[in-house]
């Protein structure tokens, strides 16, 4: 299939491909030919398509170690667009919010959303400062070390969490409990932005636990 028809049809696969850092001008080019293009598998490539479109991993695994660090890579852009473009937008039209209705209820909810972010950076900073790290080195592309004896992929997987979960319960203040009168295109903006933030949390999530984690199990179950 085009890539164009894809993305016509799931909007969301315009952030795959940001995260993949590829350029949005996708032309008449099939999905092969983008991925021959960029690089990538294309089994790996469908298979993270497939989890945007619903969809769960198909097909056999192993990945490759080069589709491994690509996932890496690309878990670390999905950092990148949490902390410096989700964050602060989402951040931001809850203080326009506060500023038109500056009622207690408001601040509250600002006080809430940023402590859940406060435990998105830490989660982020986790696999990137630890899991992340640890599976380059598994991969072969890092400095030898004692890591492999402190560490592993089933610590990672036990560690996990699914950070995209104390969304909802955000999304519900403002749904069921917060009155705000008016100001609907702000808030419709508001709300878009943090189904869309929850949107790619939970696939990155499930890049994690059906990709990288099983990935990385195999491969220290090689190693022996």
């Amino acid at each position: 299939m085009k890539m164009a028809d894809l993305i016509d049809g799931n909007p969301y696969l315009l952030l795959m491909l940001q995260h993949f850092s590829i350029d949005f001008r996708v032309s008449d080019h099939t999905v092969l030919q983008l991925c021959n293009q960029y690089g990538i598998s294309e089994q790996l490539f469908i298979s993270i398509a497939n989890l945007y479109n619903g969809s769960g991993i198909r097909g056999e695994r192993p990945f490759t170690r080069k589709d491994m660090l690509q996932v890496i890579d690309f878990l670390k852009s999905s950092h990148d667009y949490y902390r410096f473009d989700k964050y602060p937008q989402i951040s931001d039209y809850i203080r326009q919010l506060q500023e038109n209705h500056p009622e207690k209820e408001l601040k509250l909810l600002e006080k809430f959303f940023n402590e859940y972010f406060s435990e998105v950076r830490e989660h982020l900073a986790y696999e990137d400062e630890v899991a992340f790290p640890y599976f380059i080195t598994l991969l072969g592309n890092g400095e030898q070390d004692n890591r492999r004896e402190i560490y592993s992929s089933k610590e990672y997987s036990d560690h996990h969490t699914d950070i995209e979960l104390k969304l909802k319960d955000l999304k519900n203040l403002l749904l069921k409990y917060i009155k705000i009168d008016n100001d609907l295109d702000l808030r419709r903006k508001l709300f878009m932005s943090l189904y869309e933030l929850e949107f790619d949390l939970y696939i990155h999530s499930l890049i994690e636990e059906t990709i990288l984690i099983p990935s990385g199990i195999d491969i220290e179950r090689e190693q022996g």
